[in-house]
C-alpha cells in the first residue's frame, strides 16, 4: 500500500473490483451491498441521483463517526 492509498483509506472505504477499478466512500459502500446480497437495492441507489445521494450521506457519516457511532450504536 502506497502512503497515498493508506491516507484516502482514513478518510473513505476503498474497494478494489475483479475488475481493477477502485471505488471509494458510498460506491464502495454500494458494491458490498450488492455483493452481500441486497442487489436489487444497491443498484437502484446507484442511479444518479441517487448515488449523489448516497455520496453525501456517506460524506455527512464518515465527517461524523463518534456521533453516528454514538446514535446508531447504543448500548
Amino acid at each position: 500500500m502506497t502512503p497515498a492509498l493508506a491516507r484516502a483509506c482514513a478518510h473513505a472505504v476503498h474497494v478494489i473490483t475483479p475488475e481493477r477499478r477502485v471505488l471509494r466512500a458510498g460506491r464502495a459502500s454500494l458494491y458490498v451491498l450488492e455483493r452481500a446480497g441486497w442487489t436489487w437495492r444497491a443498484r437502484i441507489l446507484r442511479v444518479p441521483p441517487l448515488v449523489w445521494l448516497v455520496e453525501l450521506g456517506y460524506r455527512l457519516v464518515a465527517a461524523n463517526r463518534d456521533l453516528a457511532g454514538r446514535l446508531l450504536f447504543r448500548s
